[in-house]
């Protein structure tokens, strides 16, 4: 048994792509994208078609209306490949913007409804800001359910699950590169950041019984992937999957439920105020979530480029 079945033993394991064949190759049980993967999917060969087809049926319609459509043909097309859930991310302009995430996550979702595929199947990704959390509530109670990404400090993390949210996605590798750079020093599993931070979380959440699921994402090496074997979900990229599928080494558990209800921590609580004192006394944290939403607002506005080119 591979390294990625034996990890499968323990752990969710998700793609973290737009590519349909490498989740046909690893048969992960859900799929996550970001604006990131969708922008480099749809300018591969195998998938222009998608962006021709999706403009030549919608002709006429905005460019912002294009691109919901754009991504939730994606969504649909790996829903059709995947038997669990697919993640689709709100547009990072709106990380601030309460009302407007709202009203993105719902048409969003009301497209997936109009092609036939069940909310229960999709999660809304919305970065974790204080604006972010709080529509994310809103949408819980709704019934669309939310992947809350961008997510770097502890206090993200308890936000996240005070206000109900069904997922998070912390930032391992992200966290990795903040400290790597700052200390000019590598990290072994067991000391890495961007791992400790999960496996506090993971801690937390299962001491105090919430059910939000904890997915680690954002991994640069398997190390990182395996010392958090365990966690509920861990979303990975197709190049560390093949290097799990090739590796025979013995794969165990690190995170257990059962360890983490035992452990002494103390329960917290962020209010808005108390919330943004936290992240901007967390440097890291602080510097990961703007740039990481910068980011994915390039990365909308070169997609909006691609296909308003192909109107």
């Amino acid at each position: 048994m591979n390294a990625l079945e034996q990890l499968k033993r323990f752990t969710t394991v998700v793609a973290d792509t737009g590519d349909f064949n490498a989740m046909r190759a690893y048969a992960p049980r859900d799929a996550t994208t970001n604006p990131t993967l969708i922008l480099k999917a749809v300018q591969a060969p195998a998938y222009a078609e998608l962006l021709t087809q999706t403009v030549a049926r919608h002709q006429g319609e905005s460019v912002a209306d294009l691109c919901d459509r754009l991504l939730v043909r994606f969504g649909a097309e790996i829903l059709s490949i995947v038997p669990g859930r697919v993640s689709t991310e709100v547009d990072a302009r709106l990380s601030f913007d309460v009302e407007g995430s709202i009203a993105k996550a719902r048409r969003l979702v009301g497209l997936y409804e109009e092609a036939g595929i069940s909310r229960e199947r999709v999660l809304i990704k919305v970065a974790s800001t204080w604006e972010g959390i709080r529509a994310a509530e809103r949408l819980e109670n709704e019934g669309i359910h939310c992947n809350l990404t961008l997510l770097f400090s502890f206090a993200q993390a308890v936000a996240c699950a005070d206000a109900g949210v069904t997922l998070i996605s912390p930032f391992v590798g992200r966290i990795y590169d903040w400290y790597r750079k700052r200390d000019g020093a590598d990290f072994k599993a067991e000391e890495d950041p961007g791992v400790l931070s999960v496996r506090r979380i993971y801690e937390y959440y299962k001491k105090f019984g919430y059910p939000t699921e904890v997915m680690g994402a954002s991994f640069r090496n398997i190390g990182q992937v395996l010392a958090l074997t365990g966690c509920d979900l861990l979303t990975i990229s197709p190049d560390l999957l093949e290097q799990l599928s090739r590796s025979n080494q013995r794969v165990e558990r690190r995170l257990d439920p059962a360890i983490a209800k035992s452990s002494a921590v103390e329960r917290v609580r962020f209010d808005e105020k108390h919330f943004r004192f936290a992240l901007n006394e967390d440097a890291m944290a602080t510097d990961k979530l703007s740039e990481g939403i910068r980011a994915f607002v390039a990365d909308v506005i070169k997609l909006e480029a691609l296909v308003a080119a192909a109107c």
